[in-house]
């Protein structure tokens, strides 16, 4: 595992980092009414376009 910040565009950042990475693992905005989670633009971005798998986590 590793753990890394950089700066700029988060979008842009972690499509880059997706390209050498075995899987992203990013946050989700917050849990909606229903059953699923509410995803922001970037998140639906890397989910849509990364190079690797991507989990998405609630908060604790």
């Amino acid at each position: 595992m590793r753990r890394e910040a950089v700066e700029g565009q988060a979008r842009a950042a972690l499509l880059d980092a997706s390209a050498t990475a075995d899987l992203l693992v990013v946050g989700a905005r917050r849990r909606t009414g229903h059953t699923g989670l509410q995803l922001g633009r970037v998140n639906h971005a890397v989910l849509h376009h990364a190079a690797c798998p991507v989990a998405v986590v609630p908060r604790a």
